[in-house]
């Protein structure tokens, strides 16, 4: 566990939520069930396009939602490994994204947080972002479900993250941004949030000159940490 601000307890916590309350990889098994052998591949040629197209459709000054990239990127990624997919097929993998299992600590963590007025800000689109938190019985837990469907543009833009500080009406510096993607934390910390990293795979920090205020290995740690600087 890393740490390089001191106890300075944040006024709100937002979340991402692909990757870091929900699992990617979870639509892995799908993937293997319509192309044996090909799921991890599959899952995650799928999940890098999709992050690519919306960096690249920001930086184009284009916007879709983050629905219509997921089905474009699962053509892409489909068409690259060969793998020969009709649009029955396409729509039914498509559908898992609404189904992400939530990481087991999810439930327990985000009780653990209560005290703390919670939000999701995602890239997903407002539909995809309602789909799986019902899902996933997290609904009545998050004061606002943000997506970048309003700002038009993807995180890390700054206008994405404006959203859970305008929502919440406080400055950023308040705020403690969540994410198990180093590159989004990246993103927050510009921003001015206080970002909390949660690394579950131990992978090295990005070589940005944006780092985590704190890295954790699971929500609950996190848990953990902010509940004792409460005290």
């Amino acid at each position: 566990m890393e740490r390089k601000t001191g106890k300075e307890t944040p006024k709100a916590l937002v979340f991402d939520a692909f990757g870091t309350l929900f699992d990617v990889d979870s639509v892995t098994a799908a993937c293997d069930d319509l192309f044996p052998r090909y799921g991890k591949q599959l899952s995650k040629l799928w999940r890098t396009k999709q992050l690519e197209y919306s960096w690249l459709f920001s930086l184009m000054g284009h916007y879709e939602d983050f629905w219509e990239i997921t089905g474009r990127a699962l053509v892409f990624a489909c068409g690259a490994l060969k793998l020969p997919c009709d649009s029955a097929g396409l729509d039914r993998l498509r559908k898992t994204y609404l189904r992400l299992n939530a990481y087991p600590e999810v439930s327990q963590a985000l009780n653990s947080l209560s005290a703390f007025p919670l939000a999701i800000l995602s890239n997903g689109s407002p539909m995809m972002l309602r789909e799986l938190v019902e899902n996933a019985g997290l609904k009545g837990i998050f004061e606002h479900t943000l997506s970048a469907d309003e700002a038009g543009v993807y995180k890390p833009s700054p206008r994405v993250y404006h959203l859970a500080s305008q929502r919440f009406g406080l400055d950023p510096g308040s705020i403690g941004f969540v994410s198990s993607n180093s590159w989004d934390v990246a993103g927050a910390k510009s921003f001015g949030f206080r970002s909390y990293w949660v690394n579950r795979s131990d992978l090295p920090g990005e070589e940005l000159s944006f780092h985590a205020d704190l890295t954790v290995e699971s929500l609950h740690d996190l848990a953990t940490v902010l509940d004792e600087d409460r005290i």
